[in-house]
């Protein structure tokens, strides 16, 4: 059947981001568990009248309360450097390696808190318990990873619709497979893909049925950009090249409003390359109607 182009871009999607995309809690109770026992002890100086004797009270006593610090000012790392009129400091607050086990450290490091505005923040009672008030700051790094999580999304999203088919992972479909391996499992010729041997490319997905070996690449463009027109020649030119192999289909699954500004270069592609699919075509069952 032949499709429309414009009715077949206009149900690209503005995103496909899942339940799991905004926030890993699971992540950001397992970093604040971690270091639970700690801020606990650090609560103590909530309300403190004196709050520099009483945190190095607490430091000598329990000097890996100083691990947490750096997440109370959202930083990831054990060491920060600081500057200021009275000079540079690199303040280390791996405990173990770093003990601060003398007069000239704790100095140091009540003046970290005091310069920084986390003795503010404890005796001024701006924050009632540090295990909420790190849950929070985990959450806000947390979305940093947004990013990293959205780039699989596409690809999981295709694995769940390829499992829905029947497919079972490492028997009749295998994720991020190179041609060398697709050549080497099934004998089969990809030289006319890999410019006779020179050039290795690795699919997303190869699924494998009695007939044919499908090799499969995903993405997902929620904007656009040069990267699209390139993905969109390249990909023309891998499904002519694989048109040539018998027992190979290259498809090519691609979704997200990015398409709208590289419409041209995608039309093109779509006019020649019989296997190309959006969500919607997953949604509707394409990959049980031509995977047989």
């Amino acid at each position: 059947m032949e499709r429309n182009f414009n009715e077949w871009l206009s149900g690209f999607r503005d995103s496909i981001a899942d339940y799991g995309y905004y926030i890993d809690f699971e992540k950001v109770h397992r970093n604040v568990d971690n270091i639970k026992v700690e801020l606990n002890i650090l609560n103590s100086l909530i309300g403190s009248k004196n709050i520099e004797a009483d945190f190095e009270s607490l430091m000598r006593k329990y000097p890996e309360v100083l691990k947490c610090i750096p997440l109370l000012l959202a930083v990831r790392a054990n060491e920060i450097y600081c500057q200021d009129e009275n000079g540079g400091h690199l303040y280390e607050f791996d405990f173990g390696k770093y003990p601060p086990n003398s007069h000239a450290n704790y100095e140091r490091y009540k003046y970290f808190m005091c310069e920084t505005g986390l003795f503010d923040l404890l005796e001024n009672h701006i924050v009632n318990n540090l295990v909420d008030y790190a849950t929070g700051v985990e959450t806000g790094l947390n979305s940093n990873g947004r990013k990293n999580r959205g780039g699989h999304l596409m690809e999981d999203l295709v694995e769940s619709f390829i499992k829905k088919a029947g497919f079972v992972k490492n028997v009749s479909y295998f994720k991020e497979m190179y041609i060398h391996e697709i050549t080497e499992k099934w004998d089969i010729d990809l030289s006319a893909i890999s410019n006779q041997g020179k050039m290795e490319k690795r699919f997303d997905y190869v699924i494998k049925t009695s007939s044919m070996i499908y090799g499969i690449e995903t993405n997902f463009y929620g904007s656009g950009g040069s990267k699209l027109n390139e993905t969109a020649r390249s990909y023309k030119t891998l499904a002519n090249e694989a048109d040539t192999i018998d027992g190979f289909t290259f498809v090519w699954f691609t979704d997200g409003k990015g398409w709208t500004s590289a419409r041209h270069n995608l039309e093109e592609t779509f006019d020649v390359m019989e296997h190309i699919y959006n969500i919607k075509d997953m949604e509707d069952g394409i990959i049980d109607t031509i995977m047989k």
